[in-house]
């Protein structure tokens, strides 16, 4: 294959990708790309309405399926409807899904540590919070604002921002989750 078909093949395939996120223009999902944590086949979508907007995030069945099935179980209940988001560190996370709102509250169910080494704390990744305990999750869940690979292989990533960063990191503690759905 000469060098002009290979470049052309090149161009092709990233707009293909391009074309299958919807834009392909959209920096926080080119970073995720890179970062390797978007799985290109079809996961449920959760829809996080707060009261500075709404975001997206892929949730990765597959690969963290305990996690995933805790989370979904808890936003189909309603369980995190009306939470308030309790931690933001600049640079680093926004955290919510406490029903105390001080980050000592879970729910009724505390769930396995699930780490997929291709899953990484890049930029928009979502995990899940939890004790010392590496088996003590139960329904916080965090959103890295910046990658924090420091947390990779200690804390479970289970989705990906795909939609509304910009929302996710204007979020600060005291901020509401209006309601959390799943879209399948």
């Amino acid at each position: 294959m000469t060098m002009h078909m290979k470049i052309l093949t090149l161009l092709i395939a990233v707009l293909a990708v391009a074309a299958c996120l919807g834009g392909g223009g959209d920096s926080e999902i080119q970073s995720s790309l890179e970062g390797g944590n978007i799985d290109m086949t079809k996961n449920p979508i959760a829809v996080i309405v707060t009261n500075k907007g709404e975001f997206r995030f892929e949730l990765f069945e597959k690969r963290a399926p305990a996690t995933v099935e805790n989370f979904i179980r808890l936003a189909e209940s309603g369980f995190y409807n009306g939470l308030k988001f309790h931690r933001y560190e600049p640079g680093f996370v926004i955290q919510g899904g406490d029903p105390r709102g001080d980050g000592t509250g879970g729910s009724d169910k505390n769930i396995p540590l699930e780490v997929s080494p291709e899953l990484t704390h890049v930029k928009g990744a979502l995990g899940m919070a939890r004790s010392q305990d590496p088996n003590s999750a139960s329904s916080q869940f965090y959103v890295t604002l910046e990658p924090s690979h420091f947390l990779d292989g200690n804390y479970a990533v289970f989705g990906q921002v795909t939609e509304g960063m910009d929302v996710a990191s204007s979020l600060r503690a005291g901020d509401q989750m209006e309601s959390v759905t799943i879209i399948r």
